[in-house]
C-alpha cells in the first residue's frame, strides 16, 4: 500500500519540495546563497529520482551534475574570498 498525504503518494512531495527549493533559488540575489539552496533541491531531486516507483535515470544524473556544477563554483568562491 502506497503512503499518501492529501491523496498525494510522499513521493510527489518530494518532488514537489525539490521544486519549489531549485524555483526558489533563482529568487536569491547571492550568487553563492543561489548555489546553496539550489544543491539542496538538486539532492532531493536525485533522492526523488530514485524512489520513484521506477527510478528516473535522466533526473538522477542531471542532477548529480547540477550538484557537482555547483560544488565546484562553491568552491572556488570560498577560496577567492578568503
Amino acid at each position: 500500500m502506497e503512503s499518501t498525504f492529501l491523496c498525494v503518494p510522499l513521493f510527489e512531495w518530494v518532488g514537489y519540495f525539490s521544486m519549489a527549493l531549485v524555483l526558489t533559488s533563482f529568487l536569491m540575489k547571492k550568487l553563492r546563497t543561489l548555489r546553496i539552496v539550489n544543491t539542496i533541491g538538486c539532492a532531493l531531486f536525485v533522492v526523488y529520482g530514485l524512489i520513484l516507483p521506477e527510478p528516473s535515470w535522466p533526473i538522477v544524473i542531471t542532477n548529480l551534475a547540477i550538484i557537482a556544477i555547483n560544488a565546484v563554483y562553491l568552491l572556488r568562491t570560498k577560496k577567492v574570498t578568503e
